[in-house]
């Protein structure tokens, strides 16, 4: 009978073979998951010891405007490390390009997702076992919930875990998801939106990392009811945030409910601008969040993954 694995186990290789050129490529170690495409490489150990001491500064307060609660961080990550691990992430994490449909007005759209998104985690109502299985987060008893059949989550690896945990300890937050965002070129965006799903709970704290290219962040209050502007309600003006590799904004409090954010579109010379990631940390607290962000962040196409010979994404072969 095998020995049982412990939760641990996620985060470490298996026991060592000695080092041959056989062999070699056996020895990194990695987090391995049922759910994932391909093991996960851990951070090498000088990169994993000096992110455990972030933040590099302090955050910065940004809530001189109605409704916005911001703490921004330039940096978290010292240019050194952010470059690292930018490079790291992008080599090494599953990508996926999503397609989707969705009814606006009663007429159907085929939306592609104009950037590569990969997703980690699990709400709150379950949790891994020491086996990697989702079980039910009081009871431990294994999760029936249809939508984790569809959509089977997977844990937060090793090389993104370390980071949520200093931003926890740095915000006082807690998180259970983890979005990753690739924007190839200045083409590649999003619109604006919020993040105020009823999966994410009243005023939900989002913590979002920049790593790779200078993009604008720009933010706008959503239209005030009429009411409200003959109240004498302050009027808000757009914000403009220009987030360069190893920054963090953490928007928490109303912002969501009542900001809208986006990254535009680059032209240009400034299109080819080598590429950006965007880490965001959230907190799910329905199994809705879980089929929400694994739907729209993985869905049901191929599995691309750098290509550092062509320089680009290219969907990959098991």
């Amino acid at each position: 009978m095998s020995k049982k694995r412990t939760i641990d186990s996620f985060f470490q290789a298996p026991p060592k073979k000695p080092r041959t050129e056989e062999t070699a490529e056996e020895t990194i170690e990695t987090t391995n998951h049922v759910q994932y495409p391909f093991p996960i490489k851990n951070l090498p150990p000088s990169l994993a010891s000096d992110i455990v001491s972030l933040p590099a500064r302090p955050g910065k307060e940004i809530n001189d405007q109605p409704d916005l609660d911001l703490l921004y961080f330039k940096p978290y990550i010292p240019p050194y490390m952010a470059k690292e691990f930018f490079e790291f992430l992008r080599s090494e994490l599953p990508f996926y390009r999503v397609e989707y449909d969705i009814k606006r007005g009663g007429i159907s759209t085929h939306i592609k997702t104009p950037r590569w998104t990969t997703v980690f985690g699990l709400d709150e109502t379950s949790r891994f076992d020491q086996d990697g299985i989702v079980v039910d987060s009081k009871t431990g008893a294994k999760a029936t919930d249809a939508s984790y059949n569809k959509y089977p989550p997977r844990p937060i690896p090793q090389c993104l875990d370390g980071l949520r945990k200093t931003v926890e300890s740095a915000t006082g937050c807690k998180f259970n998801f983890c979005l990753v965002n690739y924007y190839a070129s200045g083409s590649d965006s999003i619109s604006y939106h919020s993040d105020d799903e009823r999966f994410l709970g009243p005023n939900p704290a989002i913590a979002s990392f920049s790593l790779g290219a200078r993009r604008d962040f720009l933010m706008k209050h959503k239209p005030v009811p009429s009411q409200e502007q003959t109240d004498g309600v302050p009027e808000s003006k757009p914000l403009k945030l220009q987030l360069a590799s190893g920054e963090m904004v953490l928007m928490r409090g109303s912002t969501q409910s009542k900001w809208l954010h986006s990254i535009p579109k680059r032209t240009g010379k400034n299109q080819d601008d080598g590429g950006r990631i965007n880490i965001t940390f959230r907190r799910a607290v329905i199994k809705e969040g879980t089929n929400n962000y694994y739907n729209y962040n993985v869905g049901s196409g191929p599995v691309y993954r750098w290509n550092a010979k062509t320089h680009e994404m290219t969907i990959w072969q098991s």
